[in-house]
């Protein structure tokens, strides 16, 4: 169930990385850690190219609030505190 979550906000975010074009190389980053965690189940990769996007979504929503959602950044941090 929380693999599933994970995976869900994981995706989320890289979507939106590359709709906002600020991290092309973060997005394609953060994918390959998430298929690296579902092989090796070792969370390191993950957990700072998260960090480096949530850092990054909250910075862009200081900006403007509209260009990502509360929601994607909440989500994000609970996945960060589950690892």
């Amino acid at each position: 169930m929380q693999v599933e979550k994970m995976e869900k906000t994981v995706i989320e975010a890289v979507q939106k990385l590359e709709k906002l074009k600020l991290g092309d190389s973060l997005a394609a980053e953060l994918s390959w850690c998430w298929f690296s965690y579902k092989n090796d189940q070792n969370p390191e990769g993950l957990v700072e190219k998260s960090e480096k996007a949530l850092a990054l979504f909250k910075e862009v929503r200081e900006k403007n609030s509209r260009a990502v959602s509360k929601k994607l950044v909440d989500d994000l941090e609970k996945v960060l505190v589950l690892n």
